[in-house]
């Protein structure tokens, strides 16, 4: 992998780590506030349901792209490990089409980022759009962890760490 890929490829694992982090620490001290003022007040904070909510598409897509980072999404390989040498070549064809359906993906989500934008949460007053975008770069990152893959698919290094992996 070149050293302009595998610095995308890091970059784009520390950005999604850190959304990693951040939602889910958030997440739980929100939650866990609540809970407490709750039970020792009676009350509990009236945007601490919504925040939440607003976070949680943004931690799975974070955790999405990791997967995909680590190969830990769902792959069928019964297919390609009888195909010999040829592998290489049919798993890099089917890493273009799957970046091209991510970009696709993301592309058809910018013109629902317009018509998400006119709606807002009752409390905290946040655009849709919010979660929409999460969605467009989501699948914009996949798009790209699967190009930024893509030469080691093609030096067909990429299957024999996974397979010792499963070993």
């Amino acid at each position: 992998m070149t050293n302009f890929l595998r610095w995308l490829d890091e970059a784009t694992g520390f950005l999604c780590r850190w959304t990693l982090y951040l939602t889910l620490t958030l997440t739980f001290l929100i939650l866990s506030i609540n809970v407490a003022l709750r039970y020792a007040a009676g009350t509990s904070l009236a945007w601490a349901s919504e925040l939440p909510e607003l976070m949680f598409p943004w931690m799975i897509m974070a955790g999405v792209v990791l997967a995909a980072q680590h190969g830990s999404h769902i792959a069928v390989v019964l297919l390609t490990q009888k195909l010999g040498a040829s592998r290489r070549w049919v798993l890099g064809a089917g890493s273009l089409m799957v970046a091209a359906l991510y970009a696709g993906l993301a592309w058809t989500t910018l013109p629902l980022l317009e018509v998400a934008a006119d709606e807002h949460t009752p409390i905290l007053a946040v655009p849709g759009s919010v979660s929409v975008g999460c969605l467009m770069a989501g699948f914009t990152l996949l798009a790209l962890v699967t190009l930024t893959r893509l030469p080691t698919v093609w030096a067909g290094t990429v299957n024999a760490t996974a397979e010792e992996a499963q070993a």
